[in-house]
């Protein structure tokens, strides 16, 4: 296979079973592609080139590593590098200093935290006409499809150094859900046991916002019919709730303490 710095870090993955090792030997920011998740959020979209300026490196170290592997290396075509700006959305056109409030994730994600709650206070806060600007070192995908859908106008630019900028513009048409946790399901304990033997169990406590709610999904995507999704998460996903509802589906939750929350997913019979 020959490559080059326009080849996507999807395309290396699937080319070799070892290239997922060599990428992630060349920065320790390339560990991030070890979570399946958040390695299908990025590899599809990441060029080499792309990647080399998130990872503080350069095609050269990408090549050094893959080559040994069998793959061809093409150093005569030059990146091509996608310009957002001329796609830029109205909003994007229009931003004044003053209405742009920014807020730097990476710190917290750094310490192991989860800023979740922390974006979530600031996107409510927002008044018609503001916007949010995150500062991360990936794109945060889902979260840009999440608030999208609330009505939000959304953008993300890659900037020097392997910066993504997310823009959140709040309009007049916003209505975010309601951030009160639903009333514990009483019934809940009997729901999980009509599914006894057809239940699939997943953990998403350690995962990084906004994985918890991606992973849901994608599992609900590849569910049986007759079957359900036992849910261990850290909090009530109020974001994934009206989704859940748009897709015709049922949910019970049960809150056992902070930071242990069961969420049971089944279709209706």
């Amino acid at each position: 296979m020959t490559i080059g710095a326009n080849t996507r870090i999807s395309e290396l993955l699937r080319g070799h079973p070892d290239a997922l090792e060599a990428i992630v030997s060349i920065s320790p920011k390339f560990n991030k592609l070890r979570n399946p998740l958040l390695r299908k959020l990025m590899a599809s979209r990441a060029t080499i080139g792309m990647a080399s300026r998130i990872g503080g490196c350069t095609p050269e170290d990408f090549y050094a590593r893959l080559e040994p592997l069998g793959f061809t290396v093409d150093r005569a075509t030059k990146e091509v590098v996608e310009d957002r700006t001329a796609t830029r959305p109205g909003f994007m056109k229009e931003l004044k200093p003053e209405r742009v409030q920014e807020l730097d994730v990476r710190p917290i994600l750094n310490e192991g935290k989860d800023p979740f709650s922390l974006i979530l206070g600031r996107v409510k806060a927002l008044q018609p006409g503001e916007t949010l600007k995150i500062i991360n070192d990936f794109e945060p995908i889902p979260l840009l499809q999440m608030l999208g859908k609330q009505g939000f106008g959304t953008h993300s630019e890659l900037v020097d150094g392997g910066t993504w900028n997310a823009y959140f513009f709040k309009t007049q048409e916003v209505q975010l859900p309601d951030t009160v946790p639903p009333a514990n399901s009483d019934d809940f304990e009997a729901w999980v046991g009509k599914f006894e033997g057809r239940t699939r169990t997943i953990d998403v406590r350690h995962l990084e916002m906004p994985l918890p709610m991606h992973t849901i999904l994608d599992e609900l995507e590849h569910l049986p019919e007759d079957h359900a999704l036992y849910v261990n998460h850290k909090r009530i996903p109020v974001f994934l709730l009206p989704e859940l509802v748009e897709r015709g589906l049922e949910y019970r939750v049960k809150e056992i303490a902070e930071g242990d929350v069961k969420l049971f997913i089944f279709r209706p019979e």
